[in-house]
C-alpha cells in the first residue's frame, strides 16, 4: 500500500509542478477597457445575487431541490464569481483565448 501511495503522490506532485510551470508563462495582461470591466463586474454581481436568491428559494421549499436547480445555483455562483474576477482584474478569459467579444 505504501508503494502505491508513494507513486501516486509523486505523480500528483509532478502534475502540480507542470501546471505551475505553465502558469508562469501565461501572461494575464489587461485586455478589456473600463466599459468591459464595468459590465463584467455588474453582471457578475447580479449573477451572484440571483444565485443567493435561488438558494434561499430552494431552502424555503418554493423551488424544487433537484439536480437541475442545484446545478443552476452552482452555475450562477461560479459564473458570477468569474465575472467579478474578470471585472476586477481587467482580464477576460474569452478574449485571452482569442474570442472576439463586443464589450
Amino acid at each position: 500500500m505504501g508503494l502505491v501511495y508513494d507513486y501516486l503522490s509523486m505523480t500528483i506532485k509532478t502534475m502540480i509542478y507542470i501546471i505551475k510551470g505553465q502558469m508562469r508563462t501565461m501572461a494575464r495582461e489587461c485586455n478589456i477597457d473600463a466599459r468591459g470591466k464595468f459590465v463584467r463586474l455588474v453582471g457578475g454581481s447580479v449573477s451572484v445575487f440571483a444565485g443567493i436568491v435561488a438558494f434561499l428559494l430552494i431552502l424555503a421549499g418554493i423551488l424544487p431541490e433537484n439536480i437541475f436547480t442545484t446545478a443552476s445555483v452552482v452555475g450562477m455562483f461560479a459564473g458570477g464569481a468569474l465575472g467579478i474576477y474578470e471585472g476586477r482584474a481587467g482580464w477576460c478569459i474569452a478574449r485571452a483565448m482569442g474570442i472576439k467579444t463586443p464589450i
